[in-house]
């Protein structure tokens, strides 16, 4: 496949990937097509600080438990908890294990050090507190969101008492059982306790809405925003536990749905705040629907959190994914020549900003073929879908971490 690409092909810097777009984009999308590789943190962090000194951005989300990222943001915006606490306690999915996030909260906390607040940088956490195996219990967020409004609102109109809800809830070993990820039968998420749970949750959301211009008077907006992420975390997870334990043939397809639409409302109320970016896999963030294949299941398809976010926001959003040419030390091994990433590995640099609507102008009619992965967990871009991202940044070789 002879064709002349390099035109298509930039630095990997902020400045780069802004000019391929209309305008600066309020939420700014990176993905990502494996986890667990520093290099890529990296150079997201990298990014991420010409994003900040060049750009005007103030926030970084990253697919970690939105929950635990609260105490990520605390530490980078007023110095709470020490850095070996926040790695251990704000990161879901193992994430604070990794150096380059180490770095990323440590250059945001110095950042920070004497700014007003107004300057200071922010962190979020935009996944649900979700992880492959389990669910975590609504619990902290429901009684959290009880408890803010319980403190500032009449009694009279909370619809439970807090002693209620924890009846209601019981152990949280309950709700955390990792044999409910396979086994319905294992999951509490349809029992009578939890669908009283879930007309409670809604109740208490609604309430906090109702009361809004009395919340905004008598507390600051962070707390408000604050509440506002405890009722989406608790519906979100009602919801996410309800279909756990449903015995349909669309169980799998709803369980990655509603994860990707808790993803969705979160970015939205990030965006909601500012210029921001987002780190996370390529399959939440890209426009189109999403595919995976889990265990012994079918092909699973859904609308991405990027999908969603972008039908809302427009232009606002914007996308770039991340491609990789060989993971060595994962089996991945030099692209074939006729794949995207084989073309890419062609050039002669380490690492680009592609201009994908560019590339797949240049490409015409030469469709490249996909790329298979000999490792489950790394996922090749997509050819037939090259042009719904606004650019590619493509890192030839991934070195071990």
């Amino acid at each position: 496949m002879a064709i002349d690409i390099k035109d298509t092909a930039h630095a990997v810097e902020a400045a780069a990937v802004m000019r391929l777009l209309p305008a600066r984009p309020r939420l700014l999308a990176l993905g990502e097509p494996t986890h667990g590789e520093d290099a890529l943190l990296d150079l997201r962090n990298e990014l991420f600080r010409q994003l900040v000194e060049q750009e005007g951005y103030r926030t970084i989300a990253i697919e970690s438990d939105c929950m635990m990222g609260l105490v990520v943001d605390d530490h980078v915006t007023s110095s709470t908890g020490t850095l070996d606490e926040v790695m251990e306690h704000g990161f879901g999915h193992g994430w604070g294990t990794s150096a380059a996030n180490r770095e990323l909260v440590r250059w945001m906390r110095t950042y920070n050090d004497g700014r007003p607040p107004s300057e200071r940088l922010r962190f979020a956490g935009f996944d649900g507190p979700l992880e492959i195996t389990a669910a975590a219990s609504p619990r902290q967020a429901l009684t959290t969101l009880h408890g803010y409004l319980a403190a500032r609102v009449d009694a009279d109109l909370l619809p439970c008492t807090a002693k209620t809800l924890d009846r209601l809830l019981g152990a949280d070993d309950r709700w955390t059982n990792p044999a409910a990820m396979t086994d319905p039968s294992q999951s509490v998420g349809q029992s009578a306790e939890a669908r009283e749970l879930r007309l409670l949750a809604d109740d208490l959301v609604a309430l906090l809405d109702a009361q809004t211009p009395h919340l905004l008077a008598a507390t600051s907006r962070d707390d408000w925003d604050r509440a506002r992420l405890y009722g989406r975390t608790a519906t979100g997870l009602l919801r996410y536990h309800y279909w756990m334990a449903d015995t349909s043939a669309a169980r799998m397809t709803r369980l990655v749905s509603v994860r990707d639409q808790m993803m969705a409302h979160n970015l939205l109320a990030v965006a909601a705040r500012g210029p921001a970016l987002v780190q996370a896999h390529n399959s939440h963030l890209m426009r189109e629907k999403s595919t995976m294949r889990m265990w012994d299941q079918p092909l699973l398809e859904w609308w991405s959190a990027g999908a969603i976010v972008s039908a809302h926001l427009g232009e606002e959003y914007a996308f770039v994914a991340t491609a990789l040419g060989t993971i060595r030390h994962r089996g991945v091994d030099t692209p074939p020549p006729d794949t995207v990433e084989g073309l890419l590995y062609a050039l002669p640099k380490d690492r680009y900003v592609i201009d994908a609507p560019r590339l797949a102008t240049a490409l015409g009619d030469t469709r490249p073929a996909p790329r298979v992965s000999p490792w489950f967990g790394y996922s090749p871009l997509d050819p037939a879908h090259l042009a719904d991202s606004d650019g590619i940044v493509f890192v030839k070789d991934v070195p071990q971490s």
